[in-house]
């Protein structure tokens, strides 16, 4: 079952462009059936597995495999799955589905070829997601980098080539970075294996340790983004089509928060209880400073790129507070925000197909001619600012509560974010809806497949912010298991740390009993 949750988009991907050549429309309804089978394997998955999640009654992992694939080097394709990888899985899936209806009439140049690369991506996406052998993690992770470069190159706007440049560069370097983390703790491990759980608790000097985790650190800040890793984000927004992007901001950023929680903190522990105060500053920096552009921005695609900016500060947060309540929040910002920015990317395709813009400046009085598009439109902006009975604010108030437990400073020099965010928020509906007309002519409504994707798009915004328990019950296990190698990190000496990184790993310490009891009650 793992496997085919690999291949079904690769294989959809395929068929798409050979059927292509004979029936431009056969390959629209091969991307969305792969797409959907996905989504239906890995909900199948979470309705099977959702009461042994619940209890904790598994082992590490809900599922696993592993074949043979160069053992001479100690390399194998190895898969796992556990909650939090499922969740994320399944909002892959959701994501690629709401990808293809979204292009469904827009895509009019080379449609076998682009559904071919939209679905090889969301298939590096699923491997990385899925792998636990960090050589296949590093194939998967540069998997996602060429097809998303050809989305961006070939269906993108006016620079798009300079745009998808720049996306190449920074990624790729990002991830050079990365391989040579692994490589370097393959080689000091000594066991002569890629695989995760040989990996897990090398000893190797403090200082060792450092520069392999920032290295780790760089290549998944890189696609994070991290401020100032961030520039590459905005360009690749503003040039990608509007499919590219729903998976550019759902998808793309949230694997790198996942690395982090899944390999780079726990491979270098002691080493990241030091770097903690660093990364929590940038996170700090990346919140207000993707805020603060966010409202200086006329292009409706870059402006909503800066919020991401925003809220992958919070993740960064959260990550690096680490504890159970962090922990579940990061994920589910990460589902929250996924859906909130892929619907917005998709009514921003919608309102460009219609006035022919995506200039603020162009805009204004655009509710009465818009029928429903404005409701819906400042549904999810209210989503995207925190709003509370909507799926984004529980995620931010467990990472600012579980924050709040480490670092006070840090957790309320962030809940400047959320100042912030409603004057961008509010300032982009005002001039879209409520400013000055530009034009009096009619515009067509949203069509059925436009509506269903923010009808379930709303359902599940609702859902996560009203009853998000099953969310937390599903990641609640896999949360305890990652924190496990934790409280050994926090036995090492402090005393060449700073007073800052003192404070923090001092409050980490003192709550980790605490922590793991309330997971293990299946408390949040």
């Amino acid at each position: 079952m793992l496997v085919c949750l690999m291949l079904l988009p690769i294989i959809g991907g395929v068929l798409a462009w050979l059927l292509s050549r004979w029936n431009r429309a056969a390959a629209h309804w091969v991307a969305l059936l792969a797409m959907l089978l996905q989504f239906a394997l890995a909900l199948g998955l979470w309705i099977h597995f959702r009461a042994a999640m619940r209890l904790s009654t598994h082992g590490p992992w809900l599922l696993e495999c592993r074949y043979p694939w160069i053992p001479q080097a100690g390399i194998s394709f190895h898969l796992a799955l556990d909650g939090m990888s499922l969740l994320l899985l399944l909002l892959t899936s959701l994501l690629g589905v709401w990808s293809v209806l979204a292009s469904w009439q827009r895509l009019q140049a080379r449609m076998g070829f682009f559904y071919f690369n939209l679905l090889w991506a969301l298939a590096g996406i699923s491997g990385v997601l899925l792998a636990v052998d960090l050589f296949l993690f590093y194939f998967c992770w540069e998997v996602m980098l060429i097809p998303l470069f050809f989305l961006i190159d070939i269906w993108g706007n006016e620079k798009r080539h300079e745009a998808a440049m720049k996306f190449f560069i920074f990624t790729q370097a990002g991830g050079l970075f990365l391989l040579i983390g692994i490589l370097g703790l393959y080689f000091i491990n000594g066991r002569g294996s890629f695989d995760y759980s040989i990996l897990l608790g090398t000893h190797m000097p403090l200082l060792t340790s450092g520069w392999l985790l920032l290295c780790f650190f760089l290549g998944f800040a890189v696609k994070l983004p991290v401020v100032p890793l961030h520039t590459w984000l905005p360009d690749a927004h503003t040039q990608a089509p509007v499919d590219g992007s729903v998976d550019l901001a759902g998808l793309v950023l949230k694997v790198a928060a996942y690395g982090m929680i899944r390999f780079m903190i726990p491979l270098f522990p002691a080493a990241a209880t030091y770097f903690a105060p660093v990364a929590m500053t940038l996170a700090v920096i990346g919140i207000i400073y993707g805020a603060l552009l966010a409202f200086a921005q006329t292009d409706l695609k870059r402006l909503v790129a800066y919020t991401s900016i925003s809220h992958v500060g919070f993740v960064l947060l959260g990550i690096f507070a680490w504890n159970g309540l962090a922990l579940q929040g990061v994920l589910l910002i990460v589902i929250a925000s996924g859906i909130s920015a892929g619907a917005l990317f998709v009514l921003i395709g919608a309102l460009h197909d219609r006035i022919g813009t995506r200039d603020l400046e162009r805009m204004g009085g655009l509710w009465p001619r818009l029928p429903g598009h404005g409701g819906v439109w400042l549904f999810f902006t209210m989503a995207t600012l925190g709003l509370p009975g909507l799926g984004g604010f529980i995620g931010e108030f467990l990472v600012l509560q579980g924050t709040f437990h480490v670092s006070p400073l840090f957790a309320s020099l962030a809940t400047i974010g959320f100042i912030l965010s409603v004057v961008y928020a509010l300032r982009m509906v005002l001039r879209i809806f409520f400013g000055p007309p530009s034009r009096q002519d009619s515009l067509p409504a949203l069509s059925g497949r436009e509506w269903a994707v923010m009808a379930s798009a709303i359902l599940l915004t609702l859902w996560l912010g009203l009853y998000p328990q099953p969310v937390l019950d599903t990641a609640a296990g896999a949360v305890r298991q990652t924190l496990l190698p934790a409280p050994s990190s926090y036995s090492c000496s402090y005393s060449n740390s700073n007073a800052s990184s003192h404070r923090v790993l001092s409050r980490s310490k003192s709550r980790m009993k605490e922590q793991e009891k309330m997971m293990k009650e299946g408390r949040p």
